[in-house]
């Protein structure tokens, strides 16, 4: 079996609930660096892989706007 892990970052698409990977770095340090940097709303993923998809994920931040309360 095959183990990837990378650090994603995500962003919210426009007038939508989803969100969309917007970048990957093997990284946390860049990752990190990179998502700070932004203006808009990201949340930081550690996402690991096993064979090619996606078989565990945890959000470490969220960074940005603060999250709206329905």
């Amino acid at each position: 079996m095959e183990r990837f892990e990378q650090y994603e970052i995500w962003s919210p698409q426009e007038n939508s609930a989803r969100w969309q990977l917007i970048a990957a770095f093997h990284d946390f340090d860049v990752a990190s660096a990179v998502a700070s940097r932004r203006g808009r709303r990201v949340r930081l993923i550690h996402a690991v892989y096993l064979d090619g998809k996606l078989a565990e994920q945890q959000v470490i931040a969220e960074l940005g706007s603060p999250r709206e309360n329905p």
